[in-house]
């Protein structure tokens, strides 16, 4: 039987994984007894989850009226992506001054992986959004991943994700003009430019939002 930790991890994965995806869309109401028939777990493990996704920003907790998947906005996206240039270029300075070989070979498997994805994509393949989504944190990841700050680290991850529903919600693919980006950064990356890397990277995160502000309804 499964302790009540690896439950309420469990959930928490699901339920903030359905959020980023979309299947739990923008706005939309969190009842708990209807969460209680999707998730298998309890009234108080859903209602912990729930105020846990709400802290981290994935979720709105309103005293009178329960829980809500936050709404997607404009002026949020645009801060959350603000937020992301600022600490990711702040982590590739750190990491592209500390990596190592090992580091390096990281970078080299992540983007090679991104490559591959990046061009089936480009084949219009179905059913490989998730997947190509999860490379490309991955690779920005392995950017990073050098910087020595778990607390840098953390405070990228939960950027990225709700960075990554915007994407789900109303980016679309914006196909060579992405994969010249990441190849541009990668490139950087290997010559250890962090100049160079941050100004491809603010291009790559600037360029996707203004994709995305299209598609706003």
């Amino acid at each position: 039987m499964k302790n009540l930790d690896t439950i309420g991890s469990s959930i928490y994965k699901q339920i903030k994984n359905d959020i980023i995806f979309g299947k739990l869309p923008p706005s939309e109401k969190l009842k708990l007894d209807t969460l209680k028939k999707r998730y298998p777990a309890s009234l108080s493990t859903l209602r912990e989850t729930l105020n846990r996704l709400a802290s981290e920003g994935f979720v709105l907790a309103e005293e009178q009226r329960g829980f809500f998947v936050t709404p997607c906005t404009k002026e949020d996206l645009i801060e959350i992506a603000n937020l992301r240039i600022l600490l990711e270029s702040h982590a590739i300075n750190l990491s592209f001054k500390n990596g190592d070989t090992d580091w390096e070979g990281n970078l080299v498997a992540a983007h090679h992986k991104l490559s591959l994805m990046e061009t089936r994509m480009e084949k219009k393949e179905e059913g490989i959004i998730e997947t190509w989504k999860q490379y490309d944190c991955d690779f920005h990841l392995a950017c990073i991943r050098a910087c020595g700050s778990n607390n840098l680290l953390r405070l990228h991850s939960n950027l990225f994700d709700r960075y990554l529903r915007y994407q789900f919600v109303v980016l679309n693919y914006r196909g060579q003009e992405a994969i010249n980006e990441h190849h541009e950064i990668y490139q950087a990356g290997l010559k250890r430019d962090a100049v160079k890397a941050n100004k491809f990277l603010k291009i790559h995160i600037d360029k996707g939002v203004e994709n995305a502000l299209l598609n706003f309804s």
